[in-house]
């Protein structure tokens, strides 16, 4: 499976981007898909998450600002950031659970910076 991210990019603080995933090279069923972030210097943590089934879950940090979201019929998965802030700057990863494996994608860089 590959896992294409994309739309990271330099935001002021307060602004918005969408982050997308598109997958490729499997027809698995798709178990779970989330976004992972990782800052310089700290460990990469679960930033938001979305199950078969709809069920998401978040971050307390990001709660009521990040949506995740997914097409699938485009085998893609989103992430809406709404309100960011410097804290949120960081390389950002999608990750991909079907029933055979689990894949990362190769990070997009979102920088919140006045």
């Amino acid at each position: 499976v590959q896992l294409q991210a994309s739309g990271g990019g330099l935001v002021q603080p307060g602004g918005s981007l969408r982050l997308s995933c598109a997958a490729s090279g499997s027809s698995s069923r798709v178990l779970y898909m989330a976004w992972y972030r990782q800052a310089p210097g700290k460990q990469r943590e679960l930033v938001a998450g979305l199950t078969s089934g709809g069920t998401t879950n978040y971050a307390n940090s990001v709660k009521g600002r990040f949506t995740i979201s997914a097409d699938n019929a485009k085998n893609t998965v989103y992430l809406q950031m709404n309100s960011l802030k410097p804290e949120d700057t960081a390389v950002y990863y999608c990750n991909r659970v079907d029933c055979n494996s689990a894949s990362w994608g190769q990070g997009t860089q979102v920088t919140v910076s006045s």
